[in-house]
């Protein structure tokens, strides 16, 4: 069975797992419709990527 040769210190356990946050949602500022939009959704007007959907 494998095992390490080393052991991981502290620190290295510690910056690898830095990258592990949670990332919030991409929501950014639309002019036209003047509210904020999720990106890849259908705004609350029915609108997406400028055009009205049903």
């Amino acid at each position: 069975m494998a095992v390490p040769a080393r052991k991981t210190s502290k620190s290295r356990k510690n910056k690898r797992r830095s990258q592990h946050k949670i990332k919030g949602p991409a929501v950014y500022w639309n002019p036209e419709l003047g509210e904020y939009i999720v990106g890849h959704h259908v705004s609350s007007k029915g609108f997406y990527k400028g055009k009205k959907v049903n």
